[in-house]
């Protein structure tokens, strides 16, 4: 990987045989310690809407259409992340925190 995921872009990662290859936003901040583990904590986009308050639509040229599942928060090394997609414009991106922070209970 020749640049580290950035919080806010949308990469192409391979979550393994079940969830696929698919596109996935960048929610956690770089390892840029030493003693860090080299991990990237991620929102899976999803084109099979259930229509959940868990779901925040996207709406970015370089994806289909289809929302961010904050439901579906996964942690993994930042190798399996294959190819940067772009960036989620800001305005977007706080929608998918506020999703997080109602799914994990945590206070604004």
């Amino acid at each position: 990987m020749a640049n580290a995921p950035t919080r806010g872009e949308v990469w192409i990662v391979d979550l393994g045989m079940v969830a696929k290859v698919r596109p996935c936003l960048v929610i956690s901040i770089p390892a840029d310690d030493e003693n860090d583990r080299v991990l990237t904590t991620l929102v899976p986009h999803t084109t099979s809407l259930r229509g959940s308050r868990f779901e925040m639509p996207s709406n970015v040229r370089f994806l289909k259409p289809g929302a961010f599942d904050a439901q579906n928060l996964v942690t993994i090394p930042a190798v399996k992340l294959v190819r940067r997609l772009g960036k989620l414009p800001d305005d977007q991106l706080l929608e998918v925190e506020k999703s997080i922070r109602l799914w994990l209970g945590l206070k604004s």
